[in-house]
C-alpha cells in the first residue's frame, strides 16, 4: 500500500473514532449538568491533523506551524507571527525583546518603568519583574475593566519606557489613543490579546496599535492547540529578536532542520569569537527554549477554520445574557465598551454594586451550586497578591477601582460550546436569585 493511501486510510479511521468516541455529547440537564466557563470545541479535523503531524514524525515546529503562523498573522493583520509554547511565554518574549542590545539606545534597561494594569492576569506583569524592570500599576475602569488613556497619561514620568496592557476579557482598551500617547512620549506599547482574538477597534484588529501583540491558545481561549501562544509584530527586526529569545538566544535564524539560511554560516564575526565561528552556535541574547511542537500547529490550523463561527457564537451568547441581565442594572455594574469597539468576548463580567442587597459571595455561591462556573477577574488587585507584596513596583493613584474589582467583580462564560438551553438556564438562575431578593 502506498504511503498516501495508507495515510488516508488511517485518517479515515480517526474520523470514525471521533464519530464513535468523541462526538456524542450528553444532553444538557438543567440543574444537573455543569456549565463550564470555557472549554475546547473541536471535531474530527483537529484529531486528523494531530495524527497527520504524528505520522510526519517531525517532532519540533515544522510545516503545520509555518502554515499556522502565516494564516494567523493575516487574521490578526500583522506581518509576522512567532509561535511559542504559551501566551505567558509570548508575554515574556515580547517584554524581553525590548531589552535587546539590537535595539541600541532604545532598548529597555534594568530599572526602567513599564506601565501596566493592577487588575489583570499575573503573566502580563511577571515578565516586567523577570527582566529587572519596574511595573508601574495603574487603575482600571469598572465596566470595561481596562485602564483609560487618562490613567496611562497620568502615570508617565521620566523613567517610563513602555506600556503593556491586556484587552480584558476581549474588551478592547482605547489602543488607538494610548498608542498616540505612547508615540508622543517615546514609549513602546505591547498589546496582550490573549483573551481578545477577533476583537477589533475602529475597523482594525486589536494587536495592530503597538509594536507587538501576544495571543494564547490554551484550551479556554478563542482557539486552542492545547498549550501554545504567539507574538505578533510588523517589525522585521523585532521578529528576529523575539525568535532569538525563544530559540536559546541564538543569533542564527535558520528554521529547524535547515542550515545556512543567511548564506554565510561560516563568515560571521560577533562578540569575541573567532571569525568564521559557526553561526548556528552564536548567541546574541540570554535566551530560553520556548518553542512549540508541530502537532500543536496542526491542531491550531483546524481551529483557525472555525474561528469565525467561534467568535459569532461568543457574541451571540454574550449579547443574549447581557440583554437578559440588563434589568438588574441597579444591582450590577454591567459591561460596556468604548466607541468603535467590536468585542470578541472571552467572558461576561459583572460587578456587584456596593449598595446591592447581596454580596458577590452570595451570587457566586448560588451560581456554582446551580452548576454554573464562575471566575474572579483573574488576580484582582495584583499589588495585594502574596507574590508581589515584597517586590519593587510603583503605583499611580490609590487603585480604588481595582480594589472594587478585587472585592466585587466576577465573570461567567460565553464560550462557543454554550448552546441555547445552557444560556437560558444561566439567565434563569440569575432571575431566580434576584427574584428572591425583591
Amino acid at each position: 500500500m502506498e504511503e498516501k493511501e495508507l495515510r488516508e486510510k488511517i485518517l479515515s479511521q480517526v474520523k470514525e473514532y471521533f464519530e464513535s468516541c468523541h462526538k456524542s455529547r450528553e444532553e444538557f440537564v438543567p440543574g444537573k449538568s455543569r456549565i463550564p466557563y470555557a472549554g475546547r470545541v473541536y471535531d474530527e479535523e483537529e484529531m486528523q491533523n494531530a495524527v497527520s503531524a504524528c505520522l510526519d514524525f517531525w517532532l519540533t515546529s515544522g510545516r503545520f506551524c509555518a502554515q499556522f503562523e502565516t494564516e494567523f498573522s493575516q487574521i490578526m493583520e500583522s506581518k509576522f507571527c512567532s509561535l511559542t509554547n504559551s501566551g505567558s511565554s509570548a508575554n515574556l518574549l515580547a517584554v524581553s525583546a525590548l531589552t535587546s542590545p539590537k535595539l541600541g539606545e532604545k532598548r529597555l534597561k534594568k530599572g526602567d518603568k513599564v506601565i501596566t494594569a493592577a487588575a489583570g492576569f499575573p503573566t502580563t506583569v511577571n515578565p516586567i519583574f523577570q527582566n529587572g524592570l519596574i511595573p508601574k500599576f495603574i487603575d482600571a475602569e469598572p465596566g470595561t475593566y481596562n485602564p483609560t488613556p487618562k490613567m496611562v497619561e497620568e502615570a508617565i514620568d521620566e523613567g517610563t519606557k513602555a506600556i503593556i496592557l491586556a484587552h480584558t476579557l476581549g474588551n478592547p482598551f482605547d489602543a488607538q489613543e494610548i498608542s498616540r500617547i505612547a508615540h508622543e512620549s517615546g514609549l513602546y506599547l505591547i498589546e496582550d490579546c490573549c483573551d481578545a482574538v477577533g476583537s477589533r477597534l475602529n475597523g482594525h484588529s486589536v494587536g495592530t496599535f503597538g509594536q507587538m501583540a501576544t495571543a494564547s491558545f490554551y484550551p479556554a481561549h478563542h482557539i486552542t492547540m492545547g498549550e501554545g501562544g504567539a507574538v505578533l509584530t510588523s517589525d522585521a527586526n523585532l521578529k528576529r529578536i523575539i525568535e532569538s529569545f525563544r530559540d536559546w538566544g541564538r543569533d542564527c535564524w535558520c528554521p529547524p532542520g535547515k542550515d545556512d539560511t543567511c548564506a554565510k554560516r561560516f563568515s560571521w564575526q560577533l562578540g569575541e569569537l573567532p571569525y568564521g565561528y559557526d553561526h548556528k552556535y552564536i548567541y546574541s541574547h540570554i535566551g530560553y527554549n520556548l518553542k512549540v511542537l508541530d502537532v500543536q500547529g496542526a491542531i491550531g490550523l483546524a481551529q483557525l477554520k472555525k474561528l469565525p463561527l467561534f467568535i459569532q457564537k461568543r457574541k451571540e451568547n454574550y449579547e443574549f445574557l447581557l440583554s437578559r441581565l440588563g434589568k438588574f442594572a441597579s444591582s450590577f455594574i454591567l459591561p460596556k465598551t468604548i466607541e468603535g469597539a467590536d468585542i470578541s468576548p472571552f467572558g461576561l463580567p459583572l460587578t456587584v454594586k456596593e449598595d446591592a442587597s447581596f454580596t458577590r459571595k452570595e451570587i457566586v455561591e448560588h451560581l456554582e451550586s446551580s452548576g454554573i462556573a464562575t471566575r474572579m477577574l483573574f488576580g484582582g488587585n495584583l499589588t495585594r497578591q502574596p507574590a508581589y507584596t515584597s517586590e519593587n513596583f510603583e503605583k499611580s493613584g490609590d487603585l480604588a477601582n481595582t480594589d472594587l474589582i478585587m472585592n466585587n467583580t466576577f465573570w461567567i462564560g460565553v464560550y462557543p460550546g454554550m448552546d441555547e438551553a445552557m444560556r437560558e438556564y444561566v439567565a434563569s438562575c440569575f432571575e431566580s436569585f434576584m427574584g428572591e431578593r425583591g
